[in-house]
């Protein structure tokens, strides 16, 4: 699954997070995903300042931090911690599947299942529509973004060959010298693959 991305300043080891079903549960909440996602993508923060950055109660942001705290997604910064002020961090740059999590016949387990994809999904309508309106902004990325769709004949164990060729392909570049190159930008890429029935 695509997975969200810390911001790189220089080149670091990409962490990801393996989730069973209990960790799953414990991320498959729409502010969680995003408290995560902000933590990756904008760096540490209170719960105040993630309260206003994503139009929340500082309340409602302490009480799921301290919950995406309790199943291992994010912790204390205490270097940047003044007195009583707290700050958090992301404890993994991305996440993955555990294989059983796709077998899984418990209606919980699937039903935040369920609720995480379509977060993902959403998250990445957002990103690409948001791309789309401000992409004049961008002059010197033109042509060099890409919005493409292909349709293959696979059967399932080649399908996931290829996902795992392109996840190598896309690691070759994580931390590339190139990533400290005066114009480089952050990337955002998006890899959805899926059967789809003919008729």
């Amino acid at each position: 699954m695509p997975e969200l991305e810390k911001p790189e300043t220089a080149p670091q080891e990409h962490e990801t997070r393996v989730l069973d079903p209990r960790s799953l549960r414990g991320l498959a909440h729409p502010l969680r995903m995003q408290l995560l996602r902000s933590l990756r993508h904008q760096g540490p923060a209170t719960a105040s300042q993630l309260a206003e950055r994503l139009g929340e109660s500082s309340g409602a942001t302490s009480y799921h931090l301290r919950q995406l705290a309790a199943h291992g997604f994010v912790t204390d910064d205490p270097s940047l911690g003044k007195g009583r002020e707290r700050w958090w961090k992301a404890a993994q740059q991305g996440i993955r599947w555990d294989a059983s999590l796709h077998e899984s016949t418990d209606p919980e387990v699937r039903g935040a299942a369920d609720l995480l994809l379509h977060e993902v999904a959403s998250n990445h309508t957002q990103e690409l529509s948001t791309w789309i309106a401000t992409r004049h902004d961008w002059p010197a990325w033109s042509g060099a973004s890409d919005m493409s769709d292909f349709t293959l004949r696979l059967p399932p164990a080649a399908a996931r060959e290829l996902g795992a060729r392109l996840h190598a392909l896309i690691d070759e570049y994580r931390n590339s010298p190139e990533a400290q190159a005066p114009d480089a930008a952050r990337l955002r890429l998006h890899l959805h693959a899926f059967p789809q029935r003919e008729n």
